[in-house]
């Protein structure tokens, strides 16, 4: 297979291939591990009971992926990845903005999920932890070194594989005795309820900085909706069922947290070695994802300001310097994972959420996805240097969301006033929504009235 060649350059129609049903495993597949897992059992560790826990996990899902597949439609229509489309609304330097904020959440979580796959490793073969991440992610680096179409097929073979194996460790997961009262609706508490749907929404917005990474090679006439609908439904059933054991893991196994790939793996016994080997590669499979993904977004902020040309020597370095910070980030943190990742899923989510709200409201309404590609890659082109508009409204929303902020590093006073309910997000979809949406179409019909044309018989009045 030929390493990739494009990187974020537009992708011509005689390189676009593939069916939108082929979303559907890569989304599904890129849900099906242990970081996944984690983040659901979240839910327990913040005070649900087993019942409350799951609704949260399905609520929080069914909201969180409807803007996640709504980013991955814009692939086919657009042929650019996901963060150099941010340039048509913030502006081609203004975009370098949330482009630091995303490439940041790619380490966090590359270094989040290399961990996790390292302590499965490290135990499997009693080597030590720090090597088991390098080798990890020296796998890793090799994989997204040729990109694309080998992470789609990836996927494809995976699915089947996650799909056999996670049915065995359902089966064996729900015979797990667990406290009584544990599927109880009694005991109901809103604010810890918000916070977990918070969590869980967050887990599929996380994917919008590069959802249409992976639906840009797909023919321009694709259909919208197949294209929503498969990455909706594989995203859905791969992450509510692995948020679902974790759920049941962490309530019926003390400490389950403490190493979850290990304690996972040691239910199925004699054959644990088979869960250890799917546990790895599922790590290495989402891993793919966040270093293509801190790739992209490393090449469009250095693309205004260099006029770069990504040859494969320029994509190695890029994709190896950013392993390496990634790798030191999972070796820095190996003594404090659970509550780092906590506070890293909510700090993303209160700066990536208005960025999703934006992005799709100017191309889903203010647009309706006619964008001028050229300018997009064009300093002095339409979409300017900075957007004004763009950067008041994001700023604003993120100032509305610190009251109601809830973190272990600061809890502001509007989440204190509701019990410690996260509502944040929820202001972060929309106030943006309103502001953009009405200050942007105030802005373009003015600027269609000065660019309309003079009417002849007004234009011979003029002249006169």
């Amino acid at each position: 297979m030929k390493i990739e060649t494009r990187s974020i350059e537009y992708i011509p129609a005689n390189e676009r291939h593939g069916k939108p049903r082929g979303l559907f495993s890569v989304w599904f597949a890129a849900n099906m591990h242990i970081t996944t897992l984690v983040t659901g059992s979240l839910c327990v560790t913040f005070g649900l009971n087993l019942f409350w826990s799951v609704v949260a996990i399905i609520v929080g899902n069914l909201l969180g992926a409807i803007f996640m597949a709504s980013h991955s439609a814009q692939g086919p229509k657009l042929g650019i990845p996901q963060m150099i489309q941010s340039r048509a609304q913030f502006g081609v330097i203004g975009a370098v903005i949330p482009l630091i904020l995303v490439i940041f959440m790619y380490l966090g979580f590359f270094a989040s999920s290399g961990l996790l796959g390292a302590q499965v490793l490290s135990s499997a073969l009693n080597l030590n932890l720090t090597l088991s991440i390098i080798i990890l992610n020296v796998i890793t680096f090799i994989v997204t070194m040729v990109g694309h179409d080998l992470i789609h097929k990836i996927q494809k073979y995976l699915t089947w594989v996650f799909f056999l194996v996670f049915i065995a460790a359902t089966v064996i997961v729900f015979q797990l005795p667990v406290p009584a009262g544990s599927w109880s609706p009694g005991g109901f508490n809103l604010p810890i309820f918000m916070l977990s749907v918070s969590v869980v929404a967050t887990w599929q917005i996380s994917y919008a900085p590069y959802v249409a990474d992976y639906s840009r090679y797909l023919p321009a006439d694709t259909n919208y909706s197949k294209t929503f609908w498969y990455t909706y439904a594989g995203t859905i059933l791969g992450t509510v069922w692995m948020m679902v054991l974790g759920v049941l893991l962490t309530t019926a196994i003390p400490n389950f947290l403490s190493n979850s790939g290990t304690n996972l793996a040691n239910q199925f016994g004699s054959f644990s070695i088979i869960m250890f080997v799917v546990i790895i590669l599922g790590q290495l499979s989402i891993n793919a994802f966040n270093l293509y993904g801190a790739f992209m977004s490393t090449v469009t902020t250095v693309e205004p300001f260099s006029k770069i040309k990504v040859t494969p020597k320029v994509r190695m370095f890029f994709v190896a310097g950013i392993a390496v910070v990634g790798t030191s980030l999972s070796i820095l943190g190996q003594g404090n994972f659970l509550s780092n990742f906590i506070d890293f899923i909510l700090f993303i989510s209160y700066f990536l959420i208005p960025w999703t709200a934006i992005n799709l409201i100017d191309f889903y309404v203010v647009r309706h996805g006619e964008y001028s590609i050229k300018d997009i890659f064009d300093l002095n082109g339409k979409y300017g240097k900075i957007n004004k508009i763009t950067s008041i409204s994001y700023i604003i929303s993120v100032i509305a969301e610190v009251p109601f902020m809830n973190t272990s590093l600061y809890v502001g006073p509007g989440a204190k006033a509701m019990g410690g309910a996260d509502v944040a997000w929820i202001l972060g979809l929309v106030v943006p929504s309103v502001l953009y949406y009405v200050l942007m179409k105030r802005k373009l019909k003015s600027e269609e009235t000065i660019e309309a044309p003079i009417p002849f018989e007004d234009e011979q009045l003029h002249k006169i």
